[in-house]
């Protein structure tokens, strides 16, 4: 009776006036060959096609319009078929019931945005749409690279309320196993799947009494990283350097050491700051990671290092764009900031070679990063600043993250403790 059932709601025609049916949507196909399960609608001859969930043709019956039990997800997914199959007829019965007018772009678009039917890729989907809109292009790059290896292990259908606790302490072990990463990166994933879980919850797409997080329950904790800066001798080598002036690998050292000589700013920052941000050999900048806004009296070091840039910036009469200190994004589209992340990347990864670079030459046996100038400026600050105002310098929003950032740099009185113990 049941199956009786399950087949005629597959198509199903109200009023001659429109029609529901599940199909195999061949006029769209993936380089691996699956098609998508589509519930098509037609009314007054307007057709719309809601796509569900891609397949091989070879797991289709097309006769009973039903995934075949072939596929490991059939039964899941013949569901996800009969309840959006169940809907449309329900909200097409509902307008006429109502003599409400509709079209199949309306059903369509009221079967789309069904939050309560959200499948966790789905909210993924718009979770990095929106982190794109939103100008945060590297949050969506990595949080989107863990979400594409999450649907190697969930189901692409999955909903809120199935991820539970075993199930995410299966994707660890998968993760550690399969994947070979640490565990610092297995947290990264339980991070992004509990940032979805929160969206969720807020939008009443699951209840709360599924949240798998927490105490009793999963627990996300981070161990500890090694941070490691240059010293004040290997940062003089840096300055020392004779590089041949306008370089790329000069310019390079310019930026590293622009970086540190203003508490370790962001080379992202460096790169975006413009000559309008400087104010009576003040720096006026806002940090792209979180807004806060901070004011720094120029170092005669970083004075007399932009005198050249201003030269170049006076030579170039053609150029009318953003007026940017230093050239990288000279060349973006303006307020496209999917260009501006791009060409950032770009700098970055042409910087971090030209640091090995300056390394061997300064024959510091250490790896210079972007990133080392910010390490640099806490090691070298040690514990020879107040926390607070390293708190102010680094912007950060919590004391705490300070305390923990600069507790990597600060070695005296561990370092006296233990000669103490052991020089007798």
């Amino acid at each position: 009776m049941f199956k009786q059932k399950y087949v005629n709601v597959f198509e199903t025609n109200i009023k001659k006036m429109a029609s529901v049916k599940a199909l195999l949507y061949k006029s769209k196909t993936k380089a691996d060959g699956r098609y998508p399960i589509a519930i098509r609608i037609i009314i007054d001859r307007k057709v719309k096609y809601l796509c569900l969930n891609w397949i091989h043709e070879k797991d289709w019956d097309d006769g009973k319009k039903e995934v075949k039990s072939s596929h490991p997800n059939s039964m899941r997914l013949n569901n996800v078929i009969l309840k959006k199959m169940t809907e449309a007829n329900d909200l097409i019965l509902e307008s006429e019931s109502l003599k409400k007018d509709y079209t199949a772009a309306q059903i369509y678009k009221m079967l789309k945005g069904n939050r309560k039917m959200m499948t966790f890729f789905q909210l993924a989907n718009d979770f990095i749409l929106d982190l794109r809109k939103a100008g945060k292009h590297t949050r969506a790059i990595s949080d989107g690279a863990r979400i594409n290896q999450l649907k190697n292990f969930f189901d692409n259908n999955i909903r809120f309320h199935e991820i539970d606790e075993p199930l995410l302490k299966k994707l660890k072990v998968y993760l550690l196993s399969n994947r070979q990463v640490s565990e610092r990166t297995v947290m990264n994933y339980f991070v992004v799947i509990r940032t979805l879980f929160n969206i969720a919850i807020s939008e009443g797409i699951v209840d709360r009494k599924y949240y798998p997080f927490g105490k009793g329950k999963i627990q996300i904790k981070f161990g500890e990283t090694i941070k490691i800066g240059l010293d004040e001798d290997e940062i003089i080598k840096i300055e020392k350097l004779d590089l041949k002036k306008g370089t790329p690998i000069w310019h390079a050292r310019n930026v590293f050491l622009f970086s540190f000589y203003l508490a370790g700013v962001r080379i992202s920052d460096v790169l975006r700051m413009k000559w309008d941000d400087i104010k009576d050999e003040r720096l006026y900048y806002t940090m792209s990671k979180n807004k806060k806004v901070l004011s720094l009296k120029l170092p005669e070091k970083v004075i007399s290092m932009l005198n050249y840039y201003v030269d170049i910036e006076g030579d170039d009469e053609n150029y009318t764009g953003p007026n940017y200190i230093f050239p990288e994004l000279k060349k973006a589209k303006p307020n496209d900031t999917k260009d501006i992340h791009r060409k950032i990347r770009t700098a970055n990864k042409k910087f971090n070679n030209y640091f090995s670079q300056i390394a061997k030459l300064a024959k510091i046996n250490k790896r210079i990063t972007c990133h080392i100038a910010r390490h640099t400026f806490g090691n070298i600050a040690g514990d020879q600043v107040s926390p607070k105002m390293l708190q102010k310098l680094y912007r950060h929003t919590s004391l705490r993250t300070t305390v923990g950032y600069q507790g990597n740099f600060i070695h005296k009185n561990a370092d006296e403790a233990l000669d103490t113990v052991v020089n007798f």
